[in-house]
């Protein structure tokens, strides 16, 4: 059976449905680029966009229907109540750089942030009916995006510059600017060991380098890495590499000597 449009015959299961405002724009929120969030009058979340479920990498049915705006500590000392009921009136409501909640938002949301801090612009609009309101759309927009990626770069890269010399985390900390647990988890996290151990890292790899070298001693080796050839860094060696620094130097010679 179909359906006569015009001079078109259309089939009854290809009728499009018309869609409700409500999906009209859900469907382009979407496509938005940026985190949007829907309330209901309420204040409770009824949908969160294609965008904000990537940005902070949580499954919406932890909050649909149960988070509540309105209701959260956290928003509202970072943005007044007050001001945020505004928007019941009618009126469009923006607070600048809010910095998001993610230590508080991450056991809400089973999620492990790789960010150590977002700031949003958020605005909120009501969505007004019949003299009502029904919905009230959170845009966010983010301002500004901390990792703490920059201050361990340059933690890496002073480590890199002064193997020579001993290793002193309190140096470190000073170049990267950070507290010493905030240091040490965004390193652990960022190069997958500690600082100590990537410094010891790079000295066993200059050390093999020397050692590569026949016209030197292995004691000399380990004098131009700045390390004591009798004492515990041959422990060491032997640890990370799993021969002694002379089974290692006859190895590699062993293998050029082939070539």
């Amino acid at each position: 059976m179909s359906k006569t449009k015009g001079w078109q015959n259309i089939p009854d299961d290809n009728v499009i449905q018309p869609l409700t405002d409500i999906e009209i724009l859900k469907k382009a929120l979407d496509l938005m680029p940026y985190p949007v969030i829907i309330f209901d009058h309420e204040g409770t979340t009824v949908y969160v966009n294609e965008a904000n479920k990537k940005m902070f990498q949580y499954n919406p049915e932890g909050v649909i229907g149960k988070y509540n705006v309105f209701k959260d500590p956290t928003i509202l000392a970072a943005m007044p109540y007050e001001k945020l009921k505004q928007v019941y009136k009618g009126e469009t409501v923006f607070f600048p750089a809010v910095k998001v909640p993610l230590k508080e938002l991450a056991p809400r949301d089973n999620s492990n942030y790789d960010m150590e801090a977002l700031y949003n612009d958020i605005t909120y609009y009501p969505i007004i009916k019949g003299n009502r309101l029904q919905y009230i759309v959170a845009l966010q927009v983010p301002c500004r995006v901390y990792q703490g990626k920059m201050e361990i770069e340059k933690a890496k890269e002073y480590i890199e510059n002064n193997w020579y010399e001993k290793f002193t985390l309190k140096n470190v900390l000073a170049v990267s600017g950070l507290s010493k647990t905030h240091f040490t988890r965004l390193f652990k996290q960022y190069t997958g060991t500690t600082a100590h151990e990537y410094y010891i890292n790079i000295k066993i790899n200059k050390l093999k380098e020397k050692l590569i070298d026949p016209n030197i001693s292995v004691n000399q080796a380990f004098n131009e890495c700045n390390w004591d050839h009798n004492g515990h860094f041959t422990k060491v060696f032997k640890d990370r590499v799993d021969v002694t620094p002379m089974e290692y130097r006859q190895s590699v010679n062993r293998k050029i000597g082939k070539k």
